[in-house]
């Protein structure tokens, strides 16, 4: 088995999850007393969210690279980023380690590929939602129609995600938002819904959407199970590294 190193703490709320459905998948696939090899760097997220919003992205891919180098120096044979927003700076993490870079975007794609999906809406921070790094992946690579919320929208979505979610509250009426805004999302055409942040899991599942839920926090989780199980015939497909573009 493959050891998986995880950049976690953006939220620890979804790195926690990622924890759980890599080792919920590795004792479903190798018996009852298995569990993944995994480490995780997990940072924090404070100094990591102002830059965000001070627009210092390069600041916080310095943190990341040297999360990632950290990871590398430990043992880890794959890097795992558990955020979709930070997911804006790839390219810099990747190219400071030689181990493969797991993207988020690409088990999403494979995903709406698999299911036939053409036209998908976008859910996640207004990082993601409003800039192309998930957004042009998901585009060139993948040929994915992608939608998002009208900008009260994603106002709300975005507003939800930092000062609820990745604290760890649960609103009834912060799910109904979600699933009033997914609902005009498959008005306008979307297919499927891409839940593009990885704390967005713990507030809707399938019974709030018509539509089929891509979770990004799963299909990303369940791809580094796939990495690390490779070559024991336990993987179920490729793993999703390469380049970032």
């Amino acid at each position: 088995m493959r050891t998986i190193g995880l950049i976690g703490g953006m939220s620890w709320q979804s790195s926690a999850e990622y924890y759980r459905i890599i080792n919920q998948a590795v004792q479903s696939r190798l018996g009852p007393l298995r569990s993944a090899q995994t480490l995780m760097y997990s940072v924090d997220f404070g100094p990591i969210e102002r830059a965000q919003h001070e627009g210092r992205w390069h600041d916080a891919g310095v943190l990341l690279a040297d999360a990632a180098r950290r990871l590398q120096a430990g043992g880890a044979q794959c890097v795992v980023l558990c955020t979709n927003t930070m997911h804006k700076l790839a390219a810099q993490i990747e190219g400071a380690v030689t181990i493969p870079f797991i993207h988020i975007a690409d088990p999403v794609g494979e995903a709406a590929q698999s299911g036939r999906i053409e036209r998908i809406g976008l859910l996640g921070t207004a990082f993601t939602m409003e800039q192309d790094f998930m957004k042009a992946r998901l585009t060139q690579r993948f040929g994915l129609d992608v939608i998002v919320p009208d900008a009260p929208d994603r106002e709300v979505v975005h507003r939800i995600i930092y000062d609820e979610l990745c604290v760890g509250v649960i609103r009834e009426a912060s799910r109904d938002a979600y699933r009033k805004i997914m609902a005009k999302l498959a008005s306008a055409g979307a297919q499927a819904i891409v839940l593009g942040c990885t704390e967005i899991t713990l507030l809707v599942n399938a019974g709030d959407s018509a539509l089929p839920l891509l979770d990004t926090t799963t299909l990303h989780a369940l791809a580094a199970v796939d990495f690390a199980l490779q070559g024991n015939g336990n993987g179920n497909r490729d793993a999703h590294a390469g380049p970032a573009s």
